[in-house]
Parts: C-alpha cells; sequence; structure tokens
C-alpha cells in the first residue's frame, strides 16, 4: 500500500513551482520594487504551497482542511499582487498572464484537495 506524500499533490507542487517562479522575477527588481510589492508578492505565493503542506501534516480532517481553506486566501492575495505588478509594469505581459493562469487553476485542484480528504478520512 502507497502511502500519499506531499510532493504527490498536483495543487502543492503547482503552488511550489509559481512561488519559485516569481521568486526569481521579483531578485531582479530594483530595491524599491522588492520592499513595497516583491516581499508581499512572494510571501503570499509562499503561503498557498505553505498552507497545503501544514493542512497535510495535521492529523484531522477538519484541521486539514482548515489550512487548505487558508491557501484559498493567500491565491486571492497573489492575484491581486499579480495585478498591481502588472500595472506598476514590474512584470511583462507574458509573466503576467503565466502566473494568472496558474493562480486560476489552483482553487479548482485545492477544492479537489478538500473534496478527496473529506471523502477519504473519517475525522
Amino acid at each position: 500500500m502507497k502511502y500519499l506524500q506531499l510532493n504527490d499533490i498536483d495543487c502543492y507542487k503547482k503552488a511550489l513551482n509559481l512561488s519559485n517562479y516569481v521568486w526569481d522575477i521579483v531578485i531582479g527588481w530594483s530595491w524599491f520594487a522588492q520592499k513595497t510589492v516583491g516581499v508581499q508578492f512572494v510571501t503570499a505565493l509562499d503561503s498557498i504551497s505553505a498552507n497545503i503542506a501544514e493542512g497535510f501534516g495535521r492529523y484531522g480532517k477538519k484541521d486539514k482542511i482548515k489550512f487548505y481553506y487558508y491557501s484559498f486566501g493567500s491565491v486571492k492575495e497573489s492575484l491581486d499582487w499579480n495585478e498591481k505588478s502588472k500595472i506598476r509594469k514590474l512584470l511583462t505581459k507574458q509573466q503576467y498572464e503565466h502566473i494568472l493562469g496558474e493562480l486560476q487553476i489552483l482553487p479548482k485542484e485545492i477544492h479537489q484537495l478538500i473534496k478527496f480528504t473529506n471523502e477519504k478520512l473519517k475525522q
């Protein structure tokens, strides 16, 4: 019997990859852009995968799902920072669209994780 591992969860891998993608972009910004927008943007994106990981590590179903829901909030915050970064001309059109596309997919995948957790765990 193979147990589910954190790296088996698609939304976790997608969120982790996206946060590293944005990290690589923000590293190239000016100090002011990094300090005002970049730190917040990276923190919000890091929080998506971090909350999925923390939820995965919890014992009870309700506790797990609570952290998965926290990741939804971080997705919404990341969408806001992505918009601000575009408006302030910190992202190329291609970068903006890639980030937006990933952020639009993540809520569906997180919801599937919540549904799976509800169905498979008893408590």
